[in-house]
């Protein structure tokens, strides 16, 4: 009993919901992994993860009270955009009236998009100027009239005003005007998702709407999951800069989830090297992600996005996706006379036959070439004791001369993420990295760590909650550091607010931009906090 007692509330549940695999990791207190489990994903959610905590709990030979934190990461919404299925139909108003109605909402969307999404779309009068004073009132009646001719025929409601990162009061009050019209709609403020640029801020929070549906069911599938283990814990879901957030902020702003696959195996490989500074190559079954390692954490991309062919502008990892992963079909007139040194046109990608390798491979007795077969049969990589491929029908210069083009075609994307010439270590995780060689050009050291192949569930694992602060303030210059101390105290506080343990919260990231095109001294400021579950 006493045994029991000591080790209740010791363990870590990460679980990563991915597009062909779950994967799911324990860990002890000392946050080393203890179980580790990969599993096929299911089309209902819930099943595969509870396959994988199945699994997990009897390697470890542990109950699910033992369990003291849960965290998940998934695909899910990112899946739901690129195949624009799965999503909730949107309503959406722009408080611009009367100076911003020369580019309508939706500007730049396909005509598939526009007939996903539905028809209610307007604008309204309000909006700010880039100071914060006010360009036009709102106007009750005209938000309650709007909310009449949506009612019924949408789920969710994107709001967007002009400038309201600047001064968000009138898409608070035009929110509450909808939840007495239209209860039990979901509201997204665009404020609280997208950067500066109102279109691609927009563009951010419509999407975000549509996901309202998708994040439900992810989130009901976990917490199912978790309930029929007992393990009766506080749920939490991985967002796009490597920390985590609550329940709520999950349902509120499923947007944040995308692209938290890659944020989540470069949070894992820093864990598990112990390095802060580093480039990190995930590689799976059809892409390698490369991403930056920066003071422990993903770098945050500067540029504007496209999720689905949609340009946004809400924060994102820096991230490069080269089609080179394990099932990756490799195209070209390959026959028996290349033994023969004939002229070849050889093609890598972004064809990939992905969670089907075992089946469709040519060292599987499959008919497909793939980048595993190239591997296999140089040597680079074993399966389990496969002997090496025999069913190539190319010389081995031919095998080699392949090999070699893959690996400098992720040299190029190493050299890309780069901020110098400097040489830097380089971290490989992921199943598919096995592919990859211990050396590349421009590389200080390789480094593979143990447990490289379910690095995407420990970093959930690991995750902090953070809050994130986006404001243009006018900073006098004998004013600045008391300025950023108050707004840094402010981003902690967001931190706080979405779940994190106050004592333990601190600035990991701060970043300002002089805006020398506007009057007075006015600044970009963006600051990361994040801090321990509370």
């Amino acid at each position: 009993m006493e045994e029991k007692q000591f080790r209740l509330g010791q363990f870590r549940l990460g679980i990563d919901v991915g597009g062909t695999n779950t994967d799911g990791v324990l860990l002890d207190a000392a946050l080393n992994c203890v179980a580790k489990v990969k599993v096929a994903t299911t089309t209902d959610i819930a099943s595969g993860i509870d396959g994988a905590i199945s699994t997990l709990l009897e390697q470890a030979n542990i109950s699910g009270e033992q369990v003291q934190y849960a965290m998940l990461g998934t695909t899910q919404c990112t899946n739901a955009i690129v195949e624009r299925k799965g999503l909730d139909r949107v309503g959406m108003i722009r408080l611009s009236l009367p100076s911003g109605s020369s580019v309508p909402p939706l500007c730049g969307w396909s005509r598939e998009w526009q007939a996903v999404l539905g028809g209610h779309f307007y604008e309204a009068h309000g909006g700010y100027e880039y100071d914060g004073q006010l360009i036009a009132d709102i106007q009750e009646a005209e938000i309650r009239q709007l909310c009449q001719q949506m009612r019924g025929h949408v789920d969710s409601i994107a709001l967007c005003g002009v400038f309201s990162p600047v001064n968000s009061q009138q898409e608070l009050q035009v929110a509450q005007w909808l939840r007495e019209e239209l209860p039990g709609v979901g509201i997204s403020l665009s404020h609280k998702i997208g950067s500066l640029g109102i279109l691609e801020r927009e563009n951010a929070t419509i999407l975000n709407a549509a996901l309202q549906g998708t994040a439900k069911r992810f989130v009901e599938g976990f917490c199912h999951a978790l309930e029929a283990h007992r393990i009766n814990v506080t749920p939490y879901f991985g967002q796009n800069d490597g920390t985590l957030m609550s329940q709520v902020f999950a349902l509120k702003y499923p947007i944040l989830t995308v692209a938290c696959g890659p944020t989540n195996s470069i949070r894992g490989a820093s864990h598990l090297t112990k390095l802060t500074d580093a480039i990190v190559v995930d590689v799976g079954g059809t892409t390698s992600d490369i991403g930056a390692l920066t003071h422990g954490y993903p770098r945050e991309s500067s540029a504007a996005v496209e999720l689905g062919e949609v340009r946004t502008n809400f924060r994102m990892p820096d991230i490069l996706a080269i089609g080179i992963g394990g099932g990756t079909v490799v195209k070209g007139t390959v026959v028996k006379g290349f033994e023969h040194n004939d002229t070849c046109f050889l093609e890598l990608g972004p064809e990939s036959i992905g969670h089907q390798l075992t089946q469709l491979a040519r060292s599987f007795g499959g008919e497909t070439l793939t980048l595993t077969d190239i591997a296999l049969s140089t040597g680079a990589m074993s399966w389990n004791g496969q002997p090496a491929a025999q069913r190539l029908e190319m010389s081995n210069q031919l095998a080699e001369d392949i090999y070699q083009m893959m690996v400098e075609q992720v040299e190029e994307g190493i050299d890309k993420m780069k901020t110098s010439a400097a040489k830097v270590p380089v971290i490989l995780v992921g199943g598919g990295s096995a592919l990859l060689p211990d050396s590349f050009n421009g590389v200080s050291e390789v480094v593979r760590p143990q447990h490289f192949e379910v690095a995407n569930a420990i970093g959930v694992a690991l995750g902090e909650i953070s809050g994130q602060l986006d404001k243009i303030v006018e900073i006098a210059p004998d004013q600045r550091q008391v300025v950023l101390e108050a707004l840094a105290l402010e981003a902690k506080q967001l931190a706080v607010e979405a779940g994190a343990c106050p004592d333990s919260v601190q600035v990991i990231e701060r970043h300002e931009i002089p805006l020398s095109y506007l009057q007075g001294n006015r600044v970009h400021v963006k600051i990361k906090a994040a801090g321990k579950i509370a």
